[in-house]
């Protein structure tokens, strides 16, 4: 039985992705509008079941089955079928074999093209339906008899006259208008303006930005026919619809995350649509075929396989984690492009314990030029910025002199000088200008190297295996250095000499006017004072969720949700409720744990644990907070949020942010948190939080949140 609403939902979504969507209310509206042709309407909903269930009886449910790719150009036969053929004996024979095609050609299009990262898009429906036109027109009887209507004169021919348009609204609303709602009418082989206006508020449900891009793809493809008088008579609806619109739609907001060009991409589609319209027209014209969406197919896939092979592009980036909406896309890539920095660098941190100077940073003005300039040089200094004490003559008599060196991060060593006297003060060793060096390589292409070291400190060899903190040596007045202080820098050879590389440090604290402030991922500037974290054990251990963890909570009403923690097929971790089924991704990297996406219940126990435990640096009272900032559609204003769809791919108005601390207790510690809302410099308090941590395990959560105050305790199992 629970297998039913599975399959029910996978039947709306085979309508729903027709515009690259799973919103369930559009679905529902593209099904109840396909029985405006009632013929269509059955047919179309048969073939989505029939094609399912082949689909599974081959094996083949998986998340393609799920969301439709695998029965949406089935759904698209069949909505034809109703609007080309009349119904006859036959109909229903040749539409079951049709169908059969289409699913056996998706399969095969889909496994094919899946390789190079390409959508099949409506290809599948077009080739079978092109042979299904071919047969029925061919000197052998099919019993398939043609249906002739204005419509299907239009997909035939290209431009048509749009004079005898329907009803009052034809004569009530602008001709603009009609035009807009009878081309989304004619992607589902209609051509009726309530169609088109039922499809236009789902789609509007669906995603702010995808609606933006239909009303500018139309308004552009209207304007640039004026300019160029394209089709004297006016543009087919069903070419605005299902090829200038939708290929507009789909490049600009569904392959890629909508920006700003993104945008300018969708302008661009038009006048390429216009030449592919006219060219694949008069082609497929030879053969009395119908073009249908192959100039959208053709459009999307090279425009998508272009970008693909030019590689990256930093303000046109591809949809890598497809949510199946476009504000969801945008919202996703904004709020973890800098948070996600774990997953885009290797972790290293800074070579040495306690408090540091940076005496040159990168470009510096003594020794750090040109290709040699990303790099850092660090000494210790005394509250009155003295590198030594009195007298300084010595090595020994500068603060650094003789302090640990570790490795910044798990590697094998690569090079090692350990013979090179150390210099009096003041001079310098120009003939072995790095002095005594370790170069350890922590990834292919990523080797740091540490200068400077003492004589006969160094106690790594090549080829040793080192972890992150082990000792490497001790700090010294080795080569270029006429005094003491620790050169390190990362480049992309393991030579010593080699040419720097600017790559930033995981985690550090910096000190600037009587603050630690916590900095994540970057590179320390010259003066700067930092360290690496101070790290609380206990609570680290408390957030140390490996796979296999399971704890179940209770709510303050008795009500239970049991957890689990597991890890994808990506090795990312995440905890799972069996309970509500809701799941949250989470990093824990040792310095900090946070939570990267959720989905599900949002009334669940583990969505407020996602919203008290966002960000936990495993820090000591008395140093920094954690500031983070949430995805902007956890506002709860649903209508401002709906505002900032419209204009988020240029301008964010509305920002969620966290802030966390740390209060130490007596047997334990209160992680104490909070979430407001910034919308045009305005501050709304969202949520409050505490979560309560003692002898190592988390105990309890209390949270106020959206005028609900709940509270959960734990009980943990391993």
């Amino acid at each position: 039985m629970k297998q039913i609403p599975a399959f029910i939902k996978t039947v709306i979504n085979s309508y729903s992705v027709l515009f690259f969507s799973q919103n369930r209310v559009l679905g529902i509206i593209l099904l109840l509008v396909s029985f405006f042709n009632p013929v269509s309407g059955f047919a179309g909903l048969g073939c989505v079941i029939f094609s399912l269930l082949i689909t599974k009886l081959l094996k083949q449910d998986n998340e393609d089955y799920r969301v439709g790719i695998y029965s949406f150009n089935s759904l698209l036969s069949g909505i034809a079928f109703g609007a080309f053929f009349q119904v006859n004996v036959m109909f229903v024979t040749w539409l079951v074999v049709a169908c059969c095609l289409v699913v056996l050609a998706t399969i095969i299009m889909s496994k094919r093209m899946s390789k190079p990262g390409l959508p099949i898009l409506s290809l599948p429906f077009i080739l079978v339906f092109w042979l299904v036109l071919l047969a029925s027109n061919s000197i052998f009887n099919t019993g398939l008899s043609q249906k002739s209507s204005s419509l299907l004169e239009e997909i035939y021919t290209g431009p048509g006259n749009l004079a005898g348009a329907e009803g009052y609204l034809a004569t009530t609303l602008p001709k603009l208008m009609s035009l807009f709602f009878r081309s989304l009418s004619a992607i589902l082989f209609q051509h009726n303006i309530i169609t088109g206006m039922l499809i236009a508020i789902g789609i509007l449900v669906h995603s702010r930005i995808a609606f933006s891009l239909l009303i500018i793809s139309f308004l552009t493809a209207c304007g640039f026919n004026n300019i160029t008088n394209t089709y004297p008579e006016g543009i087919s609806y069903y070419h605005l619809g299902a090829n200038l619109m939708m290929a507009s739609m789909a490049i600009s907001s569904f392959f890629t995350i909508p920006s700003l060009r993104s945008y300018l991409l969708a302008i661009l589609c038009i006048p390429l649509g216009f030449i592919l319209i006219n060219a694949l027209t008069t082609l497929m014209a030879l053969h009395a075929l119908p073009v249908f969406s192959l100039p959208f197919c053709v459009l999307n896939i090279s425009l998508l396989y272009f970008l693909k092979l030019t590689g990256h592009h930093p303000k046109l980036q591809l949809t890598i984690a497809q949510h199946y909406s476009p504000e969801k896309n945008l919202y996703h890539v904004l709020n973890l492009q800098n948070r996600l920095n774990d997953l885009k660098y290797m972790r290293l941190n800074l070579p040495f314990m306690g408090y540091w100077t940076v005496s040159q940073g990168y470009n510096g003005s003594i020794t750090h030029k040109g290709e040699w300039g990303q790099a850092l040089d660090f000494v210790i200094t005394d509250d009155e910025q003295k590198t030594f004490q009195h007298p300084g003559t010595l090595p020994e008599h500068f603060y650094c002199f003789n302090k640990p060196v570790l490795a910044c991060g798990d590697g094998i060593v690569e090079q090692v000088v350990n013979h090179v006297e150390d210099n009096d003060i003041g001079e310098e060793n120009l003939k072995e200008n790095w002095g005594n060096t370790v170069v350890i390589r922590h990834a292919e292409g990523l080797y740091s190297k540490l200068s400077h070291l003492k004589k006969n400190s160094v106690k790594v060899k090549p080829g040793d295996t080192v972890k992150q903190g082990d000792l490497l040596g001790f700090c010294g007045n080795s080569g270029r250095s006429p005094e003491p202080h620790l050169h390190f820098q990362l480049q992309a050879t393991p030579y010593i000499g080699s040419k720097t590389l600017p790559y930033p440090l995981a985690y550090y604290f910096t000190k600037k006017a009587d603050q630690t402030i916590f900095v994540s991922y970057n590179i320390p500037n010259e003066n700067e004072l930092i360290s690496n974290p101070e790290i609380n054990t206990p609570l680290k251990k408390a957030f140390d969720l490996q796979p296999g963890f399971v704890s179940k909570l209770v709510n303050g009403n008795g009500s239970t949700e049991e957890w689990e923690v597991f890890k994808d097929e990506l090795g990312q971790s995440y905890i799972y409720c069996k309970t509500t089924g809701a799941v949250a991704y989470f990093i824990n990297n040792g310095t900090m744990f946070y939570f990267t996406s959720f989905y599900g219940d949002k009334t669940s126990l583990l969505h407020y644990f996602y919203l008290a435990a966002y960000k936990v640096i495993f820090n000591d009272a008395g140093y920094s907070p954690a500031n983070d900032e949430f995805p902007v559609p956890l506002t709860h204003n649903k209508t401002l949020l709906w505002l900032q769809d419209f204009i988020a791919p240029f301008y964010r108005f509305i920002s969620i942010k966290y802030k966390s601390g740390i209060q130490l207790k007596k047997t334990g510690l209160n992680i104490v948190s909070k979430q407001y809302q910034e919308i045009a410099g305005r501050t709304l308090s969202l949520t409050e939080a505490t979560i309560f941590v003692d002898h190592s395990n988390l105990q309890a959560l209390i949270i106020n949140t959206n005028g609900q105050h709940i509270e959960a305790q734990w009980s943990t199992e391993n």
